[in-house]
């Protein structure tokens, strides 16, 4: 079969895009219609499955299969199509609040599962559908319209929690930054599993601003970290900062003279034990930088090939029909 030739013109949709203006979500959504034309699959093989929130309307934007599904479910529903479809690429859209709040659960059994999904979480730290409530991932301090006084609640890290769900792929990136971005699309397009991509996304009515330190040029030197397999955890201005192991925790080492002390671990994202990557997806504080890039990317069987392997040499179920099992005589009578 000829491989067809796309454009991101061709993943247009006849529907009138309508986020706000100035929503992170366009830059999102243009650099994913680049990145699928690159993929050069045919259109009819991508299914992209949304919940609710600002990040449900994705689905509409693109000339693809889709669904918009109920608060949270998006993850289950991208299974369970995987599971009978495995010869589609499914990709799964969501956001802080529905994939953290109604979607907590759903989202970390797909992870758990390593399901061969593509998810993206649009995160903006509110719910901004809903009309600017706090969120799963709202600072510690920031007033919404449900916190007037200030959030009491200790925020989620998204690529933190998904490590800890056993996410065999997790990577940050962030909506302005199109070539970052592009590049950490591609990389979780090509993994085989779970591949959880967590955007930082700017909300310009409810939220804006949030994520400037690491967007503006005046800042963003020293409070950006790119993560780079293999090299060591270095940032700042001239790159004359690095972060240090202090035991079990990490800290910011100055770099007298350019030397890198013994104490900068390098980074490693084919870690089977994703200890490193948890501790600096966690990170917070100005003190700290913001690590940006790929967390972890190791290989493991997938759920759908899991589920087919076991259907066909399965001893028990071998050619065994939906009629076979309600028959069998494995049933139990309550007196």
């Amino acid at each position: 079969m000829t491989t067809p030739v796309l454009s991101a013109k061709d993943f247009d949709s006849d529907q009138e895009v309508r986020w706000c203006p100035s929503c992170g979500d366009f830059a999102i959504l243009a650099q994913l219609k680049q990145v699928l034309a690159e993929l050069g699959e045919p259109r009819e093989r991508h299914v992209f499955i949304s919940g609710i929130g600002c990040s449900g309307r994705l689905p509409y934007y693109l000339n693809t299969y889709g669904f918009h599904t109920i608060p949270g479910r998006a993850p289950a529903i991208a299974t369970g199509l995987k599971a009978a479809r495995p010869d589609l690429c499914v990709w799964v859209v969501t956001g802080d609040g529905d994939g953290l709040g109604a979607g907590a659960s759903y989202l970390l059994h797909a992870l758990r599962r390593n399901a061969d999904l593509k998810i993206l979480l649009f995160n903006n730290e509110v719910h901004g559908l809903s009309k600017g409530q706090f969120s799963p991932t709202t600072r510690i301090g920031t007033r919404t319209r449900s916190s007037p006084n200030g959030s009491v609640e200790s925020p989620l890290r998204p690529v933190e929690w998904a490590l800890a769900a056993g996410a065999t792929f997790a990577a940050r990136t962030v909506d302005v930054d199109g070539e970052h971005l592009a590049q950490t699309l591609r990389r979780a397009a090509a993994h085989r599993g779970a591949a959880f991509v967590e955007i930082y996304q700017n909300c310009k009515i409810f939220n804006d601003g949030v994520f400037e330190y690491a967007t503006d040029k005046a800042t963003k030197a020293d409070s950006v970290l790119y993560l780079e397999h293999g090299r060591p955890l270095l940032f700042g201005k001239d790159r004359g900062k690095a972060l240090g192991l202090n035991r079990f925790d990490l800290e910011v080492v100055d770099l007298a003279g350019g030397a890198i002390p013994n104490g900068v671990p390098v980074h490693d994202e084919h870690a089977e034990r994703p200890v490193l990557a948890r501790l600096l997806a966690g990170l917070t504080g100005p003190e700290f930088p913001e690590c940006l890039g790929v967390f972890r990317s190791v290989a493991r069987d997938t759920f759908d090939h899991e589920l087919t392997l076991q259907a066909t040499t399965g001893p028990h179920l071998a050619g065994a029909t939906v009629d076979d099992l309600f028959a069998s005589d494995d049933t139990w009578t309550v007196e």
